[in-house]
């Protein structure tokens, strides 16, 4: 199934576009995508607390991805 991606800040700059497609298998998780992620950019391994927003909705690691969704990564946010 295609899943479109939108990065923000090191995500983005880890992923590449802003915005992407992605193919995944099936059933897929935010759990199962974390994972997909570390494989495909190693880097991505090091962003520890990261958000999952799907169609605009904060979710945790056991929420289901369905076709079509919008998965927005989003990184932690600092500065002052």
């Amino acid at each position: 199934m295609k899943i479109k991606l939108i990065a923000f800040g090191i995500a983005k700059e880890i992923i590449g576009p802003a915005e992407s497609d992605l193919e995944v298998k099936n059933s897929c998780n935010i759990g199962d995508l974390k994972r997909i992620l570390i494989i495909q950019y190693h880097e991505f391994k090091k962003l520890q607390s990261i958000k999952f927003a799907i169609n605009e909705d904060y979710q945790e690691d056991h929420f289901q991805i369905h076709e079509g969704d919008e998965v927005v990564i989003i990184p932690p946010v600092s500065g002052g």
